[in-house]
């Protein structure tokens, strides 16, 4: 009795889950401005928890979710030029790959520079601050 009651424990729990997560929760929708398509980037980390138990005439189980979202970064994509801006704290790798598009973009269109919004502007449109 307790393994079918912790089954539709964890079934609850994964169908409430998958309502709330989905990719549109990582990568968040497209913002367009001009000619210059904004997308905010999210970490989203999450812990699932559930037991069950079964007595002589009694049995129960009870389970529960959390979840943190955190913008992370904002991808600025404007004629074919990338930007990666970060939001939050970056480690040594982070800072690595950041650059990357800089310098293909450098060998690849040395004579196209087009102008993509400041850092600023990128992460205010992507993560509109709600009053």
């Amino acid at each position: 009795m307790a393994e079918n009651n912790f089954a539709e424990v964890i079934e609850s729990l994964m169908n409430g889950m998958n309502s709330v997560l989905s990719t549109k929760t990582v990568v968040g929708e497209a913002t367009q401005v001009g000619d210059t398509i904004i997308l905010p980037l999210v970490d989203v980390s999450f812990g699932v928890g559930a037991g069950a138990s079964a007595a002589d005439k009694k049995s129960g189980g009870g389970g529960g979710f959390s979840g943190k979202m955190t913008p992370s970064a904002v991808l600025v994509i404007k004629n074919g030029a990338t930007k990666l801006v970060n939001v939050k704290n970056q480690d040594t790798m982070t800072k690595i790959l950041d650059m990357i598009p800089d310098i293909v973009d450098k060998f690849t269109k040395p004579d196209e520079k087009e102008e993509l919004p400041d850092d600023k502007t990128a992460v205010d449109i992507a993560f509109p601050e709600e009053d």
